[in-house]
């Protein structure tokens, strides 16, 4: 494939395309809501995935009405989450490689996500690959959250590369159309989502692993 624009800085999500989290995830919001007395029914957890906390509540609610507690709810999911991370997140397959090749480009890189700082340094760090990328853009550093394109113009500020210029990673469909709607050049790795014909409008390819991101960026590079 051709992009139609030189890649000058290449910005990522982080759950979900970096580290293999949001099936750990799922699982615990599932098991959450079970000890609730409550059904999580298909698709429900699919509109959550690259919304901030508050989006992900505000799903929640808008589904289970005024009897779901979203405090017992929090509790409970953190402790599930505990449990399930305990041993720690599993890096996506491709990121090291990916990470390498980008080194070699000389391209600089930040993280765009709707997590916290407090997790990109416990997850990444616990990986050794946080100080491999130039700028870290979270919850508390933007107003406005995906599917909004803050987050990904913030990360192109840090980085002083102009968004038109950076190539997005994303794996889920708010991220897509925040990177889409930032400008930038964007490629969905799916992970839990599928790609719609919305994410194939809004992407200039669907990739199936990093992997293939290296391959493309290297026919690029030429």
């Amino acid at each position: 494939m051709v992009f139609p624009r030189t890649i000058r800085a290449v910005v990522f999500d982080m759950d979900g395309l970096l580290i293999d989290s949001e099936a750990l995830v799922r699982e615990a919001v599932d098991r959450a809501i079970a000890g609730m007395g409550f059904a999580m029914p298909p698709g429900l957890f699919g509109k959550m995935i690259g919304l901030p906390l508050a989006g992900s509540m505000g799903v929640l609610t808008d589904h289970f009405g005024p009897d779901f507690s979203l405090d017992v709810f929090l509790i409970e999911e953190r402790r599930h989450i505990a449990i399930l991370f305990a041993e720690g997140v599993a890096l996506k397959t491709g990121v090291v490689e990916l990470l390498d090749f980008l080194d070699a480009l000389g391209l600089p890189r930040a993280v765009a996500t709707s997590s916290s700082r407090e997790s990109v340094a416990e997850h990444l760090g616990h990986h050794g690959i946080r100080d491999r990328f130039g700028a870290v853009v979270a919850r508390e550093d933007v107003a406005r959250h995906k599917p909004h394109p803050d987050p990904y113009l913030a990360a192109a500020a840090a980085l002083g590369v102009d968004p038109a210029d950076c190539l997005a990673l994303e794996d889920s469909h708010n991220g897509v159309r925040a990177a889409h709607a930032a400008g930038m050049m964007t490629i969905m790795v799916p992970d839990l989502l599928d790609p719609t014909e919305e994410m194939a409008e809004k992407t200039v390819h669907i990739a199936e692993s990093l992997h293939e991101v290296r391959r493309l960026l290297l026919e690029h590079r030429g």
